[in-house]
């Protein structure tokens, strides 16, 4: 089975977005609306900035399902996994897990990986024009931003069914605390970038793990 192909016309953010890619336009975006959690933190987001994302998440989501080139390939899993867990690119193919529960995440878990492996095949600035030359944490950070935005529109526009990992990310970062997010979930990792903001940002972790615990009633990835 192609699961590149069959995965993403299943997602609810996408099922739009792939009929109108084909006809080379983008869908209307419905004017967003508020989503609120358990905790009751409520996030409300501009109608300007969804068609902005929604724009490049359909042209995306395009390349994915019509580029012969590359293959990504979502695998089940049978728990939950942030959209960097076992990610394993070989050549032209990527590999991502999925959580069987949460189809809706697909989509997001695909343009992580895509983002990826179009950094690896020399296509970064096709795809991040943002940061066509980023490496390293900055590199990451703006593949995140762009996933956090693209769960975004999921979530305000597309009613697509709320998942822990994805609203953990999207949350922190519309809250200002992407980097503290990204250096407490993934702490082996970007050791000269979080040596860097901690020094510039004292005691920014703790003020993440109160807030993080507030929205969430629990202790943030990395610290669990």
């Amino acid at each position: 089975m192609d699961h590149r192909r069959s995965g993403a016309r299943a997602v609810a953010i996408g099922v739009l977005a792939v009929l109108a890619g084909c006809a080379g336009v983008a869908p209307e975006v419905a004017e967003p609306r508020p989503i609120v959690i358990h905790s009751g933190a409520r996030l409300r987001v501009e109608h300007e900035r969804m068609k902005e994302v929604n724009e490049w998440v359909t042209r995306q989501q395009a390349n994915i399902v019509d580029d012969p080139t590359f293959m990504i390939y979502t695998d089940p899993s049978v728990d939950e996994v942030y959209i960097w867990d076992q990610l394993e690119i070989e050549g032209d193919t990527v590999h991502t897990p999925v959580h069987a529960r949460a189809a809706d995440s697909r989509l997001v878990h695909e343009l992580y990986a895509h983002f990826h492996l179009m950094v690896d095949m020399g296509r970064q600035d096709e795809w991040l024009p943002e940061a066509p030359d980023a490496v390293e944490y900055e590199l990451e950070r703006a593949i995140l931003l762009r996933a956090s935005d693209a769960w975004l529109l999921g979530r305000t526009v597309f009613d697509v069914a709320p998942y822990g990992p994805l609203d953990e990310l999207m949350y922190a970062n519309e809250a200002g605390f992407l980097d503290a997010f990204i250096f407490t979930a993934r702490p082996s990792e970007f050791a000269l970038a979080r040596t860097d903001w901690a020094r510039s940002n004292p005691g920014e972790t703790d003020r993440y793990r109160n807030w993080f615990v507030e929205t969430f009633n629990r202790d943030p990835p990395g610290l669990r």
